[in-house]
């Protein structure tokens, strides 16, 4: 394996435990606003579901960045075997 395609696979996990990750976190913010509470305010419970919808996005937008590179992975494997 030449260091192109190793750095392209340590790319494609990277990016899918980042997104795993942020996953993660926006779905612990988006409890604290679904959990009843007396303390929070209406600013608390936005700023958590504005948290909880950026983690989402970004996470999403690392799955598609891992998937990228898996396809590109995947062409180099069919280019080199031809």
């Amino acid at each position: 394996m030449d260091k192109h395609t190793k750095d392209l696979k340590d790319k494609m996990v990277d990016f899918k435990q980042f997104a795993v990750v942020l996953l993660a976190v926006g779905v612990f913010f988006y409890l604290g606003v679904i959990i009843p509470s007396d303390s929070k305010t209406e600013m608390d419970i936005n700023i958590m579901m504005i948290s909880s919808m950026s983690f989402l996005a970004v996470s999403i937008l690392l799955f598609i960045q891992s998937k990228q590179c898996q396809l590109k992975l995947m062409d180099m494997e069919d280019g080199s075997k031809r």
